[in-house]
């Protein structure tokens, strides 16, 4: 199995984004995803940025996918999906069938998790659209992941998110900017203040959702670290953690330690627990609630 990290999905200034690729480049990951899927006014870095970005990361020897946005609200935002699509260099993640239209019949394209591809008919359909990779949805469970790798053909690979908080919906109103009594086109740029996130309580002051502009996530980080051999006895190729803005590098020696054997997964657990920026979960994977943390049981 590979390593792949996710496109990052929160805003923070241009230096620390470039920083934080440059540390990435030296790490163990194998895939690395850019571009903006969240939203459109941040404007930190521009495509020409993250097409810098992925040269320096292509030359530190990273397979580079660039990610399309997934709610398209404008003409100009239709227009940036468009470019990505045809930027004839880097493979591409179709975050929404706009973006799956503009790829079919002209190159190969990865299936990104927001796509809805929860049967075997619907993963057939899309890899004759072109799709040679696909990235399954966070609700999906490991028992129906078994289900569709028995019917997913040897061309089609598979990749799992299995680390960071989820991204579990978006908007077309951004939740950051109304905590902030701001209008969505006003926004004043909430979201720099808040690099991981702005978290959403309960009135028991119970960690309860975070809010990431447009986009609305998990308040706990989603963590298979512990599940990695059974990902490897139902064939997924890639796991799939996604950006933080602290300790992401440890994060990946954790995560590769674990794939190579030299790491037990119940000590790449324990030791991933202060590096997260919150409590751990993954109900998901075993068809509970998603914030719930249960034991892992054998494989499939």
């Amino acid at each position: 199995m590979k390593i792949s990290l996710g496109p990052l999905l929160y805003y923070w200034q241009r230096e620390a984004t470039f920083e934080f690729y440059e540390a990435i480049a030296a790490t163990s990951v194998d895939v690395v995803y850019l571009g903006e899927t969240v939203c459109s006014r941040r404007h930190e870095l521009r495509l020409s940025d993250w097409l810098d970005i992925a040269a320096k990361l292509r030359a530190a020897g990273k397979e580079v996918v660039l990610s399309t946005q997934v709610l398209l609200e404008s003409g100009a935002e239709v227009g940036i999906m468009h470019k990505i699509a045809a930027n004839g260099d880097y493979l591409v993640e179709a975050n929404d069938m706009g973006a799956v239209q503009s790829l079919h019949g002209k190159v190969p394209f990865v299936a990104g998790p927001h796509l809805n591809l929860y049967n075997v008919p619907t993963l057939q359909w899309m890899a004759g659209l072109g799709a040679t990779r696909w990235v399954m949805p966070l609700e999906m469970k490991q028992i129906d992941l078994a289900v569709m790798q028995s019917g997913r053909g040897d061309a089609l690979q598979t990749e799992v998110f299995a680390y960071g908080r989820m991204p579990l919906a978006f908007s077309a109103r951004c939740f950051t900017a109304r905590h902030c009594n701001l209008p969505k086109d006003d926004c004043q740029f909430s979201c720099l203040a808040h690099p991981d996130g702005l978290m959403m309580r309960t009135r028991e002051s119970e960690d309860f959702l975070v809010l990431n502009g447009t986009q609305t996530q998990s308040a706990r980080v989603y963590n298979l670290v512990d599940s990695l051999a059974t990902m490897r006895s139902l064939g997924v190729d890639l796991v799939r953690l996604s950006p933080q803005s602290q300790h992401m590098a440890e994060v990946v020696a954790v995560f590769r330690a674990t794939m190579d054997g030299t790491l037990a997964p119940a000590d790449a657990f324990r030791k991933l627990l202060p590096l997260m920026p919150a409590q751990s979960c993954n109900g998901y994977w075993y068809g509970q609630p998603g914030l719930d943390q249960v034991q892992p049981m054998a494989a499939v």
